[in-house]
């Protein structure tokens, strides 16, 4: 009987060094693959260019993983020495907090949820697992805390003064990168709009509305309603509004978006999305939603994955920056990659010089693949971050 219990116990503890030491980074492996690992040698031409971008992304979700950002690792897409290696001045953070069970881009209810099992397995603190509000706040805690660390490597951004001195400092060395913080979907609030000063104080600068399932403040284009603002998400815009935090319409209803920029007296962003000009999925804007976007003033990140642009070739990715530039205008056209969120992309935040290879290739202008891989972006936060 002891010898049973024994061995009982032993399979227990295994059990549990499994799923607290290793379960969540195979799920992180195998969910965010790099296509290919070799892009050889950067062609002196492209790297001449690319060497004097300041290159900009809307959207990564590494904080969702068991991972440390300052550490490079063989998996994954981002982390501060992939996004120094690769001339990245500023790459947006986003907390990811709840995703459903078998979610799609076609319809998804808000009854389930996989992240409490991710948090557990992270070894979040318990806080984290029956709270969508700090799991929030604390994917801010992880961001800050290796700031803290980083003997000036990272830099988290929260104002336009902060922006301007990261530019500066990056002007005479490289050897940094900003991080931004942003939240996908407000379902973070938990229907409570003094939440959302909890998050801006925790640093969140943008702010996704919703995400693959309807929330108290709005429908999503996977949701089960996809309807528009809500009473409570009128409060949220206005709110957003005063404290000059970012729109972000990734993931909206068509609803959504037009009740949104009906309401908004701030431009929008939609971080990390496609087009249905060249990839016609429910995910996907319309060329009506495009040119509204670009009347309110806002940006469009086009993203690295095959829900977004058909598959992960840069390619396509060119392709849809094309299509909207030509639609909308070139200010309007960003980076939004969705690096680390569960996608397979072609190259990770290291080799991101492939891109700017592809769209010298695509004839786009130098002056224009400035615009697209971080200068538009730059120029929206200067204007529309706190002061």
């Amino acid at each position: 009987m002891k010898k049973a219990l024994y061995t009982l116990l032993i399979l227990v503890l295994i059990g549990l060094f499994i799923f607290f030491g290793a379960a969540a980074k195979i799920v992180d492996g195998q969910m965010n693959v790099i296509e290919r690992l070799d892009h050889g040698e950067i062609p002196i031409a492209v790297a001449k260019l690319h060497d004097s971008l300041v290159i900009a992304d809307w959207h990564a979700d590494n904080l969702l993983w068991d991972r440390n950002v300052l550490t490079e690792l063989s998996h994954g897409h981002v982390d501060v020495p992939r996004l120094i290696k690769g001339n990245v001045t500023l790459q947006v953070f986003d907390a990811v907090i709840k995703t459903p069970k078998n979610q799609n881009y076609d319809r998804n209810a808000g009854d389930t949820d996989n992240i409490t099992t991710l948090a557990m397995a992270n070894r979040w603190p318990i806080r984290t697992w029956t709270s969508l509000c700090e799991r929030a706040l604390y994917q801010s805690e992880k961001l800050h805390g290796a700031e803290r660390v980083s003997d000036g490597k990272l830099r988290i951004v929260k104002t336009q003064r902060d922006l301007k001195d990261l530019l500066q400092a990056r002007a005479q060395n490289k050897d940094m990168v900003g991080g931004l913080l942003a939240i996908e979907g407000l379902h973070a609030l938990e229907g409570k709009l003094e939440n959302l000063q909890r998050l801006y104080d925790a640093g969140f600068r943008v702010m996704g509305l919703t995400h693959f399932f309807d929330n108290k403040v709005g429908g999503s284009s996977a949701g089960v309603d996809q309807g528009g603002l809500t009473s409570l998400g009128k409060e949220v815009i206005r709110k957003m509004n005063e404290l000059d935090v970012t729109i972000d319409l990734a993931h909206a209803s068509s609803a959504l978006i037009a009740d949104v920029l009906a309401l908004t007296t701030k431009p929008v962003v939609v971080s990390h999305t496609g087009v249905k000009g060249t990839y016609d999925s429910p995910r996907n804007l319309s060329d009506d939603q495009l040119k509204d976007i670009a009347a309110n003033g806002g940006v469009v990140g086009i993203g690295f994955w095959d829900g977004a642009v058909g598959s992960s070739a840069p390619s396509d990715i060119a392709k849809a920056m094309r299509y909207t530039a030509d639609l909308i205008g070139i200010d309007h056209v960003c980076l939004g990659s969705d690096w680390d969120g569960g996608t397979s992309v072609y190259f990770d935040a290291a080799n991101i010089w492939v891109l700017t290879a592809e769209l010298m290739k695509s004839g786009f202008s130098n002056h224009e693949i400035y615009k697209i891989m971080g200068g538009n972006q730059i120029e929206f936060l200067k204007k529309n971050l706190p002061l």
